[in-house]
């Protein structure tokens, strides 16, 4: 996981949308537990509180589930990407780097074309 602690994005925001990805992507699987709050800040070199924030924000989406005082674990309703979907971001992926386009860009593109 990379932050970007100079961009526009705040660093929890960042955080969120990166397990985010990690869980819809299947990369991290239901009731898997996350680094303590603690452990990750200390990982990315952010305070506590921005990952924190970044935690309540995937508990309130659904995206995973905390107990006080305990772990916080990767929902057991947060279910991953069809393999499909998996599959055509792959694809995008791959065509993406062979035309030496940012994943920045590719975002922009996916945006503009979306409902079309």
């Amino acid at each position: 996981m990379r932050i970007e602690l100079s961009g526009s994005t705040p660093p929890a925001d960042q955080i969120a949308d990166q397990l985010r990805g990690s869980i819809s992507s299947g990369q991290l699987l239901p009731d898997e537990r996350l680094p303590s709050v603690r452990q990750l800040a200390r990982d990315l070199a952010v305070a506590p509180g921005t990952v924190a924030k970044a935690y309540r924000s995937l508990e309130a989406g659904g995206f995973v589930t905390a107990r006080p005082g305990g772990a916080t674990r990767v929902s057991p309703e947060a279910s991953p990407a069809s393999e499909r979907v998996l599959s055509a971001a792959r694809t995008l992926s791959a065509e993406c780097a062979r035309a030496e386009l940012s994943a920045d860009d590719a975002v922009r593109i996916l945006r503009a074309v979306w409902g079309s």
